[in-house]
């Protein structure tokens, strides 16, 4: 697996409950989040992988465990990590976290997909080297 991309992000009062408490789909926005700034860190955005490659990366499935609550004003650090890379799709593990302490883990499995027909194809060769030049997978 990757070392982590790590990124910050404070807890606004629209992530939250009336009591203050992060809302459970606040962490989906959170994890998006990162994973747009983990690609960025690998030298694309969104809007690259499309323009360039005609590609888009589309979240499978995600499964979230929340074990820990995270409330209005803290300030949490969001991590994606690789922890496997195929021939059109990518599982990355996530985290946040409230200074050492773990709130949530999260798996998402990530396609590849073709802007015009929305069907997987296989990541740009450019990505995936820079991807498993950073991982150990």
């Amino acid at each position: 697996m990757s070392d982590p991309y790590s990124w910050p992000i404070r807890v606004y009062f629209q992530d939250t409950d009336a009591g203050g408490v992060v809302y459970h789909a606040s962490y989906v926005n959170f994890m998006e989040r990162a994973r747009t700034e983990w690609l960025r860190s690998h030298g694309y955005s969104n809007a690259d992988l499309l323009r360039e490659f005609g590609v888009m990366f589309v979240v499978r499935s995600l499964k979230l465990d929340y074990l820990k609550p995270a409330l209005l004003d803290d300030m949490l650090e969001v991590t994606a990590a690789v922890s496997d890379i195929g021939r059109s799709r990518l599982t990355l593990l996530q985290t946040v976290r409230r200074e050492e302490e773990l709130l949530t883990t999260g798996e998402v499995h990530l396609v590849c997909v073709s802007k015009e027909a929305f069907r997987p194809v296989g990541v740009p060769d450019a990505l995936r080297s820079r991807m498993l030049h950073q991982a150990d997978i």
